[in-house]
């Protein structure tokens, strides 16, 4: 095995949980989400070659698997609404799952999947707890901007958690 090879497979099973990480907050189900780390997995060794070592490593496979997840995420759920609306003009669906019944934990689940795609992925990095520099470095902004930004999410969720409690 060429030592490329066995330094990215030595990087990967050090680092996985961060890629099952992201999976699991884009993808609703176990199939998807394992299609979206075939995705990540490849997307990283594509990019591996070109990797520059001026950023931490778990900077950059934070970034490719963000990236990569939210264009997978946003095709999917392209293709949702489509099924979505073929099914809404055969029959008429109620699925809501009375909100008492839920966790908070997946309450907060709920109000984070509402929101942006890139919201979401700046909302994982906080809740991994991230340094402001670790995700300006992964999203491309200013430590800045991501400190306002997560104000303003943290506010979305407040009024999202007072909206479903009332």
């Amino acid at each position: 095995m060429k030592s490329e090879e066995a330094d990215f497979l030595h990087l990967i099973s050090e680092n996985q949980n961060l890629i099952h990480k992201v999976c699991n907050m884009y993808m609703d189900n176990e199939d998807d989400r394992r299609d979206l780390f075939q995705e990540v997995m490849l997307q990283l060794w594509l990019s591996y070659p070109t990797f520059q070592k001026k950023a931490k490593i778990t900077t950059w496979m934070y970034k490719i698997a963000l990236y990569t997840a939210i264009s997978v995420f946003r095709k999917a759920k392209r293709q949702e609404k489509h099924r979505e609306k073929l099914l809404a003009e055969s029959e008429v669906i109620s699925s809501e799952i009375p909100i008492q019944e839920e966790t908070d934990l997946h309450l907060l689940q709920k109000c984070i999947d509402r929101l942006s795609d890139t919201d979401k992925g700046l909302m994982l990095l906080y809740l991994e707890e991230h340094s402001y520099r670790e995700m300006s470095e992964i999203l491309g902004i200013s430590e800045s901007n991501v400190g306002v930004r997560i104000n303003r999410i943290k506010g979305k969720l407040r009024n999202m958690f007072k909206s479903v409690a009332q």
